[in-house]
């Protein structure tokens, strides 16, 4: 964050990182520890229908390494391809972890390219803010959809980059800005970043913040790359408030050609 900038802000909830990390495909819980510290973030999502919060006696717990009383825990639905299987593990990782209501609302259309259903979302993000949730929700990038997810409620809307675990970046910012532009509540690029330049480049086009773990857990040297992360973060979101210069279709000198010597 900027000495100019003011704090993320969901839900009512303040952050200063502006770089959300996943806890999965880390070799172990101890790698998973090293890449969150690493990164600087304060928000860790975990897929709840895949993660031990304590429920399982045989492995560690994730709540060993992510203690709820350093980070806000983002408990989401990954996994999930119908509006009721979505709601049900909303519900189920309220239960685990006391009350805990902000979640990641995601509700996939198939297992080959993990494509948001953006139907069964909507139905999903309804139900949830009916029964009281704060629901983040991962979606396409269509700004139609974006806006109507808002409407019901969502205290985030999360747009893929591209698809999840690809790593291939921001495949369409046009409309990634498009859905900054048009709404009143946080967005961030979720899905698809694979380095550091893709991160700064979601800052630079607005976005209020990342969400990523492929990017991270799938890099030859996750703690260094979580690092990485978190300097292009803060550098593309310094970029966006300071405002970049114009593009120009001609060349411009960079010095100023009055009073110069043989002019």
């Amino acid at each position: 964050m900027t000495l100019s900038d003011q704090p993320l802000r969901i839900a009512g909830r303040e952050f200063t990182s502006r770089l959300l990390v996943g806890t999965g495909k880390y070799r172990d819980v101890t790698e998973t520890a090293a890449a969150l510290e690493a990164s600087g973030t304060e928000v860790v999502t975990f897929a709840v229908r895949r993660t031990n919060l304590g429920q399982g006696n045989d492995v560690p717990s994730l709540l060993d390494v992510v203690p709820p009383s350093r980070y806000t825990l983002l408990p989401n639905t990954a996994g999930c391809y119908d509006a009721h299987a979505a709601v049900r593990t909303c519900r189920l990782a309220r239960e685990l972890l006391d009350g805990h209501n902000l979640v990641k609302l995601e509700v996939l259309g198939d297992e080959t390219t993990l494509y948001p259903n953006v139907v069964e979302t909507l139905k999903a993000a309804e139900t949830l803010i009916a029964d009281g949730f704060d629901v983040m929700a991962y979606t396409s990038d269509d700004p139609i959809v974006a806006a109507e997810l808002e409407k019901l409620g969502c205290c985030a809307i999360m747009p893929l980059g591209s698809l999840i675990g690809s790593g291939c970046g921001i495949q369409n910012p046009h409309n990634i800005r498009l859905i900054i532009e048009h709404s009143n509540v946080p967005v961030l690029i979720d899905a698809g970043i694979g380095t550091a330049s893709e991160a700064a480049l979601a800052m630079e086009l607005g976005c209020d913040a990342v969400l990523m773990n492929s990017a991270i857990a799938h890099a030859r040297d996750p703690i260094a790359m979580a690092s990485a992360m978190k300097a292009a973060v803060l550098a593309g979101r310094g970029a966006f408030l300071a405002g970049r210069m114009p593009r120009r279709e001609q060349a411009e000198p960079s010095s100023p050609m009055e009073g110069c010597l043989g002019a």
